[in-house]
């Protein structure tokens, strides 16, 4: 089996990018699981001095997008975000033309990217566009060690989650999540948890009726093809039962649903990992870190997992193909 060929994006240069890209390259053995290219500003990644790129199997891609005047860490700057973007792709023309077997992607500022002129709400939403899908095929799973959790909305206001949820987009989160236990993560017959929205599953209505009205009736559809489903059920019993290995995942209905109990959990493991595309596209479970930037003391420990986690899936995928 031929290695994997890992894209890595530098994401917002202002951020913590560099540094933990830098830190994880240069980890004992992570080279090893395949060629590693990196997509950034060489200028700026070397300022990272203690983790200079001096690794036998990688290729750096420097598209030499950054000023070297007035250039600061921790600064949100349109840009950054204009370059941020252009790592992406460039990333994206390397796995269309099969340069690259999987992508990695380093946190990028949301306002520098609409500063820059941008309107995309994050890495999820550029890729759909990038690669011609529709937003809600694509998926936004997040795990650890402990959790694997999928989110039907993502980056939205909480007062706009309601309306914004249907039986379609649950639907389709369920049956993408199911496929790619299996494809990704090679679980067979995978046990799929849904939450509720509303506390204590909507109480019979009395708290609620988007459980009966909306999420109920796509678990119903979804059971035609997912076997061992359940749900609607509070989010904290959800939560604490998939920890324990009672299900493969939880299907969560807003963003906090997710993010709260992975980082209290293990925040150090976690992964986010688009699900939907013919490829694997994995990121850290946090954002740029601008009040750290550039001070050499951000931590790489998500970055690794993120790496490690998409070798795994792709050789898993390829599998799949056989």
């Amino acid at each position: 089996m031929n290695p994997v060929r890992i894209g890595i994006t530098m994401g917002d240069p202002a951020g913590v990018g560099p540094e933990i890209v830098a830190k994880a390259v240069s980890q004992g053995g992570i080279d090893k699981l395949g060629k590693i290219i990196i997509i950034g500003d060489r200028w700026v990644f070397d300022k990272v001095t203690n983790y200079k790129l001096q690794i036998p199997n990688s290729k750096f891609i420097d598209l030499r997008n950054i000023s070297h005047k007035n250039f600061k860490f921790g600064k949100v700057k349109g840009e950054y975000g204009k370059a941020a973007i252009e790592y992406l792709k460039q990333a994206v023309n390397l796995i269309k033309t099969k340069k690259i077997d999987c992508l990695v992607t380093a946190p990028i500022s949301k306002q520098a990217i609409k500063l820059a002129g941008y309107r995309y709400n994050g890495h999820t939403e550029f890729l759909a566009r990038a690669f011609n899908r529709p937003e809600q095929d694509l998926v936004m799973m997040l795990f650890n060690r402990y959790l694997k959790i999928s989110l039907v909305t993502r980056h939205l206001p909480l007062n706009k989650v309601g309306s914004s949820l249907s039986r379609k987009s649950i639907y389709k989160t369920i049956i993408t999540t199911y496929r790619a236990l299996g494809k990704y993560f090679a679980i067979k017959q995978p046990v799929i948890c849904v939450a509720a929205l509303n506390p204590h599953a909507g109480e019979g209505g009395l708290l609620g009726r988007e459980e009966a009205k909306i999420i109920l009736p796509a678990i119903k559809k979804a059971k035609r093809i997912v076997k061992k489903i359940i749900g609607p059920i509070p989010i904290d019993t959800a939560v604490s039962d998939a920890s324990q290995g009672q299900f493969d995942a939880v299907i969560a209905m807003y963003h906090d649903q997710a993010l709260i109990p992975l980082k209290i959990l293990d925040f150090h493991s976690g992964v986010n990992i688009t699900l939907g595309l013919n490829f694997v596209r994995t990121s850290p479970l946090h954002g740029t870190a601008f009040d750290i930037a550039g001070k050499n003391i951000a931590s790489n420990s998500s970055l690794v997992s993120a790496i490690k986690t998409a070798v795994k899936c792709t050789l898993n995928l390829r599998k799949t193909k056989k």
